[in-house]
């Protein structure tokens, strides 16, 4: 099986779309695949480009609203994850994971999905301490703090990918594992990128839950994006002497490594999209303490693992392991034609989602979202003693010369990467 790996897709799918298929012309090749670690910005309308983390002059609605509204068909089966960049009011309908587009699947805050025999787990966002031990508590309309905040991994979602005992074979965040510089050449990266050095000392570059969970699930493969280059890093695992190839990629722009393409052993076949038997049981054990709230989950659960393996082994053999299908749930964007006054185009409940959890006898909770918030500032007493610099968060990211106007990028967007 062949497998494209791209980096942060930025809503460029036209050209990355081309650009794999000028490359199975050339090298006469069959891509079955591809994978997108994260800023892959799936906005299918103006409205969705208020729940961007990019600054107003920077906001694009690029291609994904062409495959999202029916115009073009992705022309590979397409696994994303979510980064620092994203629609998160979209991404939100879809926290389990379910199909953004025809051919295009999203894999959740974090998730688990088979495509044929190959076992591919994602968490999407990156990860910040004030916020990862708190719940998903931002909610519709997002106050600026919350479109900086809703994409920061929270230990409720790694939680549940340390439950995972059987082995996965393709593993993608967005931003690296913390320590993952000592594995590959770190002087190389440096002479490319000096200003890391600082935090690669104070190891702080990169992510500690991504870390945990390439020292438990230890995957023979794990993607990253986020720092825009490429670096390579092969990961000795002591348990067992297993080894992970781990490898980031930069962001669709041209002369830059945004692509690989790997082959990987897997089975005759069928190459589709299944749900995974494992994970499904773990989101139907922990989904009744999902936290909506500031504070964290409490992991006191009443199911046992092994009643919901056999309850989702049951399920399965009665529905098959096929995604939901697709369904849209905003208005498409339509060029030249402005947005109607007054219309909605936010948060909506996603027909996957709830089919979803209907298959696995689950309570939406989703729909506390749709509660009317209270004023961003009332948030402040509720996190005592935090203070959240939403403006600097991020690790530098040098893209002033990717962008036209490099004399007025706003160093916010410059920063986060």
């Amino acid at each position: 099986m062949r497998i494209a790996v791209e980096g942060c897709m930025h809503g460029d799918l036209d050209n990355v779309y081309s650009t794999l298929l000028h490359l199975q012309e050339v090298q006469n090749i069959k891509i079955d695949l591809l994978l997108c670690c994260g800023d892959f910005q799936a906005v299918r309308n103006e409205k969705d480009l208020e729940s961007l983390n990019v600054p107003p002059k920077f906001r694009s609605m690029n291609s994904f609203w062409k495959y999202y509204s029916g115009e073009k068909v992705a022309p590979f089966p397409t696994i994303f994850i979510g980064g620092n960049h994203e629609a998160s009011n979209y991404l939100w309908e879809l926290y389990y994971g379910g199909w953004a587009a025809p051919q295009i699947y999203f894999l959740g805050f974090a998730g688990v999905i088979k495509f044929g025999n190959i076992r591919i787990g994602g968490l999407s966002g990156i990860y910040k301490s004030h916020h990862y031990n708190m719940g998903h508590y931002e909610k519709l309309p997002y106050s600026e703090q919350d479109i900086r905040s809703i994409y920061h991994v929270r230990e409720y979602d790694v939680h549940k990918l340390l439950q995972i005992e059987e082995p996965i074979d393709i593993f993608l965040s967005h931003d690296w594992p913390v320590g993952i510089t000592a594995c590959g050449d770190l002087k190389a990266l440096l002479r490319q990128k000096p200003f890391f050095e600082q935090e690669i000392q104070e190891g702080t570059l990169g992510s500690k839950p991504a870390a945990e969970l390439l020292g438990k699930l230890r995957p023979p493969y794990w993607f990253s994006a986020h720092l825009h280059c490429k670096f390579a890093a092969l990961v000795q695992h002591e348990k067992d002497g297993h080894s992970t190839k781990f490898l980031a990629l930069d962001k669709c722009l041209p002369g830059r490594n945004f692509l690989q393409v790997i082959e990987i052993e897997s089975g005759p076949g069928p190459h589709e999209l299944q749900l995974d038997e494992e994970w499904l049981a773990i989101t139907r054990k922990y989904n009744a303490v999902l936290p909506l709230t500031i504070k964290n989950a409490n992991y006191n659960v009443h199911l046992g693992t092994e009643q919901c393996l056999q309850f989702v082994r049951n399920k399965l053999q009665t529905r098959g392991s096929k995604p939901f299908e697709f369904v849209q749930t905003a208005p498409c964007y339509k060029p030249f034609q402005p947005v109607a006054d007054g219309v909605f185009h936010g948060f909506y409940k996603n027909p996957q989602t709830e089919a979803l959890l209907q298959f696995l006898e689950l309570e939406y909770l989703l729909n506390k979202m749709l509660e009317s918030r209270k004023p961003a500032a009332n948030l402040a007493p509720l996190i005592s003693g935090c203070s959240f610099d939403y403006l600097g968060e991020d690790i530098p990211i040098d893209d002033i010369d990717d962008t036209e106007d490099s004399k007025e990028v706003d160093p916010e967007y410059a920063q986060e990467g």
